[in-house]
């Protein structure tokens, strides 16, 4: 986890298969980054795992579930209760489940 970046109250950080999170970023409350899964393809059912990357900037909104081997884009905002199953470009605010993009995240000079 890098510097001056936080996890709210109740994150799920499935780490078995590794999470990274960049700099200057918040996971808020009740999200789940989930880094492993099942192959339901297998009779056995094996557990497989993927990396979760995070990069800096990023805003990972309340709800927000984050599957295997998704990387979010420095800059990026998830919105509250979606669901990422694929990466999320940099700069861009994403919604929905499956979350899709909705615009371009610019930052307002202060």
């Amino acid at each position: 986890m890098g510097d001056h970046s936080c996890l709210g109250d109740y994150v799920i950080c499935d780490n078995i298969g590794g999470v990274r999170i960049g700099a200057h970023s918040t996971v808020s409350q009740y999200s789940h980054l989930c880094s492993s899964s099942h192959d339901y393809e297998r009779s056995n059912m094996p557990q497989t795992f993927a990396c979760v990357e995070i990069e800096d900037q990023v805003w990972i909104c309340t709800d927000v579930f984050v599957a295997p081997g998704v990387k979010v884009g420095q800059g990026a905002v998830i919105g509250a209760r979606s669901s990422a199953f694929n990466d999320v470009e940099p700069w861009t605010v994403v919604g929905g489940n499956p979350a899709k993009f909705i615009k371009k995240r610019k930052l307002k000079r202060t």
